[in-house]
C-alpha cells in the first residue's frame, strides 16, 4: 500500500507540468526585461566575452511577491509544491532528461565555431550526453547554464517557503523549523545578491551543459538541498538553547568563510591589485592567491560551503542520518571536484602549481587535509 501510494505520487500531472513551466515562463521572461547590472564573464579560448545580466535578487523578490498577492486573492497556494512534491521532482527529472537530448541534438547539428557554441564531440553518446557538447547553449537569447544554475537556486527558495506554509497550516511550526528555515533565506538571498561572483566560477567558465549540469541545477539542489524541512515537518525536534547557540555559530563561522574567500576569489580576478585584508596580494607565479583565505587552504571555499551544509542539517538534531544527506554528499562532492580542480591546476600552471601547493600545503581544512 506504501509503495503503491508512493509510486502514484511519482506520477507527473498536468498540474505540476503546468507549475514548472510557468515557473520557468517567468524566470525567462523576468531574467530578460528586469534591470539588473550587466556583467562581463570570463575571456573565452576566442577572446570573446558573454555578459550576464544579475537580476535575481530582484526577481525572486518580485515572484514571492506576486505569490504572496497571489496567495491574499485566493488564486495560488502557498503550499502548492509541498502537496506535490513528488510530483515535481519526477516531472523535474523527465524535463531534464528531454532538454539534454534536445540540447545533445541541437549540438551535433550546429556548425558555430564560436568558443562558446563550437560543438565538442568525443563520439561516446552517454559521455557527450552527460558532460554536454556545447559551453554556453542559449534558447531565444538566454544563456542557458545560468539560467539553470538561478533556477535551481530559487527553486529551493520556493520548496522551503511552501514546506514553512504547510508547517503552518497544519500548526506544526517548531523552533528548528524557523532555525532552518532562517539559515537557507540568509544563504539563497546572500547568493542572488552576490550574483554576479557565480561568472567566475567553474561551472560558468569551463564546464559544458550536460546532463551532469541540467540535472544538478534543476533536480539535485532544490529536491537534495530542502531534504531538512520536509524532515522537519514530519518530525518534531526539540533544540536546547545550547545547541541553537552552536548551531548559530557554525552557520556565521561557515558563512565568513565561505563568502570571504569567494570575495576575495572575485575581488583578485578584477583587480589583481585590490587589498586582502588590508595589505597587498600575495601571489605566486602572477597568477595564484596566496593571502588572505586562500594562504590557509587552497579550497577554504570549500571548507565555508560544508559548515553551511552542517548548519543545515543541524536544527534537525541527530536521531536520524537522512537531514545529513546533504553535508555527507556534500563532502563527497567537494573532494571529489577538488581533486579535479588539483589535477586540471597542475597541468595549467605546472612548476607554479607545484610551488602554490608547498607554500599552502592544506586543501581544504588546514592541518587535517
Amino acid at each position: 500500500m506504501d509503495f503503491l501510494f508512493f509510486f502514484n505520487s511519482l506520477i507527473p500531472s498536468w498540474t505540476s507540468v503546468s507549475l514548472l513551466l510557468g515557473f520557468f515562463g517567468y524566470l525567462g521572461i523576468a531574467g530578460s526585461i528586469l534591470p539588473g547590472k550587466l556583467v562581463p564573464g570570463a575571456n573565452l579560448a576566442d577572446g570573446t566575452r558573454l555578459h550576464y545580466r544579475c537580476n535575481g535578487l530582484l526577481s525572486l523578490l518580485l515572484l514571492v511577491g506576486l505569490l504572496v498577492i497571489g496567495a491574499w486573492m485566493d488564486v495560488v497556494s502557498l503550499t502548492a509544491i509541498s502537496d506535490r512534491g513528488l510530483e515535481l521532482l519526477s516531472t523535474t527529472f523527465i524535463f531534464s532528461v528531454i532538454v539534454t537530448l534536445l540540447l545533445y541534438v541541437a549540438g551535433c547539428k550546429s556548425n558555430d565555431r564560436s568558443a562558446s557554441l563550437k560543438p565538442h564531440i568525443t563520439g561516446n553518446i552517454i559521455d557527450d550526453w552527460w558532460f554536454g557538447i556545447q559551453l554556453n547553449p542559449n534558447f531565444l537569447g538566454v544563456d542557458l547554464k545560468f539560467f539553470f544554475v538561478r533556477a535551481g537556486m530559487m527553486g529551493w527558495l520556493l520548496i522551503n517557503l511552501s514546506v514553512l506554509a504547510k508547517s503552518i497550516q497544519d500548526s506544526n511550526l517548531s523552533q528548528s523549523m524557523i532555525l532552518y528555515q532562517i539559515f537557507c533565506v540568509i544563504y539563497i538571498m546572500d547568493y542572488f545578491f552576490y550574483e554576479e561572483y557565480m561568472t567566475s566560477t567553474w561551472d560558468i567558465i569551463a564546464e559544458r551543459l550536460g546532463f551532469m549540469l541540467v540535472f544538478g541545477d534543476l533536480v539535485w539542489i532544490p529536491f537534495t538541498f530542502s531534504i531538512q524541512g520536509w524532515w522537519l515537518m514530519s518530525n518534531k525536534v526539540e533544540l536546547t538553547t545550547a545547541a541553537v547557540v552552536a548551531n548559530c555559530c557554525v552557520f556565521v563561522i561557515g558563512y565568513l568563510v565561505f563568502r570571504g574567500a569567494n570575495k576575495q576569489k572575485h575581488d583578485f580576478k578584477k583587480n589583481p591589485k585590490a587589498l586582502i585584508w588590508g595589505q597587498s596580494p600575495k601571489v605566486i607565479g602572477g597568477k595564484l592567491l596566496v593571502s588572505g583565505y586562500w594562504g590557509i587552504a587552497r579550497h577554504c571555499n570549500y571548507l565555508g560551503d560544508l559548515l553551511l551544509a552542517l548548519s543545515f542539517s543541524l536544527p534537525c538534531g541527530i536521531s536520524s542520518p537522512v537531514p545529513y544527506f546533504y553535508p555527507i554528499y556534500l563532502l563527497i562532492l567537494l573532494i571529489w571536484r577538488e581533486r579535479r580542480d588539483e589535477a586540471r591546476c597542475a597541468e595549467k600552471y605546472k612548476e607554479v602549481w607545484a610551488e602554490y601547493r608547498k607554500t599552502v600545503p592544506w586543501r581544504i581544512l588546514p592541518y587535517v587535509y
